[in-house]
């Protein structure tokens, strides 16, 4: 959907929203995602296996929506990860370099007292649309 120099992303490979909000947004060249948590879009459930499968799956999930604006994780150029607790910071570091290891975005990482799902992590990005020939 376009309008106002916003075009909303539907990621049909990423979970549905779970509330009244969409999943990205592309304007101006840019990419701005919601938070992106550990839910298998098949199911529609988190996933199990702790914070490193959740993370795993955030990841997935933020990638999806990316795609769907025309962009990559390889362009991002800001996250913000929300941890349920952080003493899991260290797993979720090692599991993010996989996706971001050369090059990473800026990032902040902060604990918060609840996510949406009950979720462990939560992770949502700021990133640039791919250049193409003729944009």
């Amino acid at each position: 959907m376009r309008g106002r120099g916003k075009e909303v992303l539907i990621a049909s490979q990423a979970p549905k929203a779970l509330g009244p909000y969409s999943a990205g947004i592309r304007s101006n060249g840019m990419i701005f995602t919601s938070g992106n948590v550990g839910i298998d879009p098949a199911t529609g459930k988190l996933v199990d296996g702790g914070i490193e499968a959740e993370t795993r799956q955030a990841l997935a999930n933020l990638a999806a929506v990316l795609a769907a604006g025309g962009s990559s994780l390889d362009r991002v150029l800001k996250t913000t990860v929300f941890l349920a607790n952080m003493d899991d910071y260290a797993a979720m570091n090692q599991v993010y370099a996989e996706h971001f290891g050369q090059d990473p975005p800026a990032r902040s990482a902060v604990q918060v007292v609840r996510l949406p799902a009950g979720a462990q992590v939560e992770i949502e990005a700021i990133a640039v649309v791919e250049e193409r020939l003729g944009d």
